[in-house]
């Protein structure tokens, strides 16, 4: 039986005067009209204001499409965070290509595979990884890419490996480029892999609906205000620096550029520049900690960290140099943050440790993500909201991936029932927070019971020795699996694995306590994530 149509069916349909495709490159055309005169972009000497900004995207857009470029051809880039980086994430797009940012840590055998895989008809390439990138276009199979110089004056080093440099390109393309919007919110932006630690990387493709909207949760789950200026402490490859470039774009702030992370630039462009928000791993976070005597500016500053959740003695630590605190969650496959740990004004007179506590879970979802459960994996039943009960974190929405490309099968595994199943243990709270416990091959079992990594590691950040630290299951034939840390002590301190055990005990069941503790440096991924991989077979030598 057909439906009788309602009035509300009836002459309202969608026309040009009514409906826009939504993209982030909205952003940059409506900031440089409104604020053209405002600092977009500082790089050292480099101060540009939005309206050349803009021009110098457009004319980047305009380059590429006389170059023979179009709608889904891949536009890969290889530099630090720099300006050229910034304007890749609109001038590509405006020419309907998909930009590809790749992570400038990876070696030359990986970064061949992702051009290859991406099928990459063009490469930007920064000349501080000018050697690297030559060795990987000597490995791709790929065919002739034309390649373009990046020339940084504040980097003294590098060579051209290039046809042109970028800013050769820049002269052939056109400053009032009329660009067009795409011709579905649905067409792809961006191309991003995820870091591959087991295997050849897969890509993980944006839409420009997402990336719109995640770009503006993000200011709304940060409370940015206008103008807010921002330090890329954050790499631009790691999810399209989380959406902040189109994000800055949206509120018109300014991007501090920051080529090499480290803790006396950061404090000294944070004073320099009054820069107001940065965002960072909790490895960022330990360090600024570590260097808190270079700290020079007395003006509010926020932090946005997520990975690996920060522990409390972090965050306690960097809000007491009053830098407040913000903590989120999210994968490659969702655009970076999707949940965040929304504050609450009752929370602020609770004491310092208490606060951390809570900063330290996961949160809920941002303004852009539309569900978000904790759920048993193979049922996909919800668990109890008992801060308790661990389950699979799911998520669905608008700033979830289009999917994984050339990969049918990874995708149709990542979207189960409707979901996108994280891959990630965590636990429900009362109040409707999500708490992460752990990966799911992170779960220890010793004894029928069930530990988080997360949980312990908490604990033993809290040792005044202990810089850094990871926890994995070691093999054992009585428990099955048994807690065994990997302990990296600060510079000048000492402890004994004895006494670290013994601090453990105090503050948690004894039973999640490790059983072992190794000292030394912890190994990581090109994105400075801890590899527990490479410690699981550290684990399982030492019960060989």
């Amino acid at each position: 039986m057909t439906a009788t149509p309602s009035i509300y069916d009836q002459n309202l349909d969608a026309c040009a005067a009514n409906y826009e495709r939504l993209t982030p490159l909205s952003f940059i055309e409506r900031t440089a009209a409104v604020y053209p005169d405002r600092l977009a972009v500082v790089h050292g000497p480099v101060r540009r204001t939005w309206a050349e900004t803009y021009a110098r995207t457009r004319a980047l857009g305009s380059a590429l499409m006389h170059r023979g470029i179009g709608k889904n051809d891949t536009v890969a880039v290889i530099a630090a965070n720099i300006p050229e980086m910034f304007e890749a994430h609109f001038g590509v797009p405006m020419a309907g290509a998909v930009l590809n940012a790749i992570n400038t840590r990876l070696d030359a055998e990986a970064i061949a595979f992702i051009l290859d895989h991406g099928e990459a008809k063009v490469v930007l390439v920064d000349a501080e990884f000018a050697d690297v990138v030559a060795a990987a276009l000597e490995l791709s199979e790929g065919p002739e890419r034309l390649v373009v110089d990046i020339e940084d004056p504040t980097f003294d080093g590098g060579r051209r490996i290039g046809a042109l440099t970028y800013e050769a390109l820049l002269a052939e393309g056109d400053r009032d480029f009329q660009w067009t919007p795409p011709t579905d919110e649905w067409d792809a932006i961006s191309l991003n892999y995820t870091s591959g630690t087991t295997g050849n990387p897969k890509g993980v493709v944006y839409h420009h609906r997402g990336a719109h909207l995640n770009a503006l949760a993000q200011l709304q789950s940060w409370h940015m205000p206008l103008h807010s200026v921002y330090l890329w402490t954050l790499p631009m490859f790691h999810c399209n620096g989380w959406c902040y470039p189109w994000a800055i774009a949206a509120n018109a702030g300014t991007a501090v550029c920051l080529r090499h992370v480290r803790a006396e630039p950061i404090f000294e462009l944070i004073a320099a520049e009054t820069v107001t928000h940065f965002c960072g791993a909790p490895i960022i976070l330990n360090m600024l900690v570590q260097n808190a005597s270079l700290k020079a500016f007395d003006h509010p500053v926020q932090v946005m960290t997520a990975g690996a959740s920060p522990p409390a003695a972090v965050i306690e630590a960097m809000e007491a140099m009053a830098i407040e605190v913000t903590h989120v969650y999210g994968l490659t496959e969702v655009y970076g943050p999707a949940v965040v740990c929304a504050w609450k004004s009752e929370w602020d007179s609770l004491p310092a440790d208490q606060r951390a506590r809570l900063k330290a879970r996961q949160g809920v979802k941002n303004g852009a993500l539309s569900e978000l459960m904790v759920a048993d994996p193979e049922t996909l039943e919800p668990v109890p909201s008992d801060g308790q009960t661990i389950g699979e974190i799911f998520m669905r929405g608008n700033n979830v991936m289009r999917g994984y490309l050339k990969n049918p099968t990874a995708t149709a595994e990542a979207f189960r029932g409707g979901w996108f199943a994280s891959g990630d243990l965590g636990v429900m709270h009362p109040d409707g927070y999500v708490e992460l416990k752990d990966r799911l091959k992170d779960i220890i079992i010793s004894g029928g019971e069930n530990i988080s990594s997360v949980e312990v590691e908490d604990v033993l950040y809290r040792h005044p020795a202990v810089l850094e630290a990871a926890v994995v299951a070691r093999p054992d034939e009585k428990w099955g699996e048994t807690p065994c840390a990997f302990v990296t002590l600060k510079p000048g301190q000492q402890a004994d694995a004895a006494t670290i055990i013994a601090f453990c005990r105090e503050h948690m069941a004894h039973f999640k306590a490790p059983k072992t503790i190794v000292f030394g440096e912890l190994p990581k991924t090109s994105t400075g994530k801890i590899q527990k991989f490479v410690l699981r077979d550290r684990a399982k030598e030492l019960m060989a």
